[in-house]
């Protein structure tokens, strides 16, 4: 469903969240370092504040529907950026980045990625405005790639270099080693660009791979291209201390995969009763909807988001602590 949020409001938020990356980019380039775990954390618990306290401000601005759909896109896509941290590690192991350049990094690359998924949500809204029937797709799409996950067949134990970062590599002249945070260095008196250029590329043109799934997921929950953009803005922000933050504890997620598997399956069905609901297809019930199907609520999405990850994350918590008791 789409909301009228007033433009003044999505103007001023709009500013406010450019202003924010612009302060953060500032703060991350003057002193780049490898933060501690208190830092990561009080980082981390800012912008989750953040984040309820904005979607607190759209439900005093546009009423509960807006904000549900809100807080629901949020946890949807802040579950699968941490799923998205796995790649991300390996990503920084295979440039060999120097740790106290690694926060620089993350934040290029997710503004990179901001500004690659702002024309993905674009095109997406579009689409879904003038083809309702999409819906169908997105939802078949959810359901294939949550049948993957269950089965262990997501790629993210593997990152492999994607076109784009092979074609930077073929035509720009590249030096092998880091110059610090420089993207460009003098050696024999020629202008080479660093590693650091192509690892800024891998991480944003590889979140974009991963928008793949995440964008039809929070189309799912809300189809107002605002709602849908600050969600992954909220979700994207906090990455980078939570890499830091979570550290070894990533591994012991053992279970996230099968939960963002319920997430993404559910929200595919979803899809695919809404696509029914309002179908415009001539060969299905001649162009007609299926009164029949059932719209799911918001709040019934938020129950299975949470439950979901609460229920992924004390199980894996358990495994793992079984797991060394035993080798102990």
């Amino acid at each position: 469903m789409v909301h009228e949020l007033p433009a003044w409001f999505e103007v001023a938020s709009l500013a406010a969240i450019l202003v924010l990356l612009a302060v953060d980019l500032l703060v991350v380039g003057r002193r780049p370092h490898v933060p501690s775990m208190r830092e990561s954390a009080l980082w981390v618990t800012f912008y989750v504040v953040l984040a309820l306290v904005f979607g607190g401000v759209v439900a005093l601005v546009g009423g509960g529907a807006p904000a549900g759909e809100f807080y629901a896109g949020w946890l949807t896509e802040y579950s699968l950026s941490v799923d998205n941290l796995f790649v991300f590690v390996i990503i920084m192991s295979r440039f060999a980045v120097p740790r106290a350049y690694q926060q620089r990094v993350l934040l290029v690359g997710i503004i990179i990625a901001l500004v690659l998924r702002a024309g993905f949500i674009l095109a997406g809204a579009a689409v879904i405005h003038r083809f309702v029937w999409v819906f169908y797709l997105f939802g078949a799409f959810l359901i294939y790639t949550a049948i993957k996950l269950v089965r262990g067949e997501d790629d993210d134990e593997e990152f492999k270099e994607n076109a784009l970062i092979r074609v930077l590599r073929r035509v720009l002249p590249l030096h092998p080693e880091y110059d610090g945070g420089r993207l460009r260095t003098v050696v024999d008196g020629k202008r080479l660009f660093t590693p650091m250029l192509v690892v800024f590329v891998a991480i944003g043109s590889t979140d974009l791979l991963f928008a793949l799934d995440s964008i039809p997921a929070i189309f799912g929950l809300t189809q107002d291209p605002f709602i849908v953009f600050t969600t992954n803005v909220f979700a994207l922000m906090g990455l980078r201390q939570l890499y830091f933050l979570l550290g070894g504890l990533l591994e012991r997620l053992v279970y996230l995969p099968v939960a963002l598997a319920v997430i993404l399956g559910f929200i595919g069905v979803k899809l695919i009763l809404e696509a029914l609901h309002q179908n415009t297809l001539p060969f299905l019930n001649g162009g007609e909807g299926f009164p029949w199907a059932p719209a799911i609520p918001i709040w019934l999405s938020l129950v299975v988001i949470l439950g979901s990850l609460a229920v992924a994350t004390v199980a894996s918590l358990l495994k793992t602590r079984r797991q060394r008791a035993i080798r102990a």
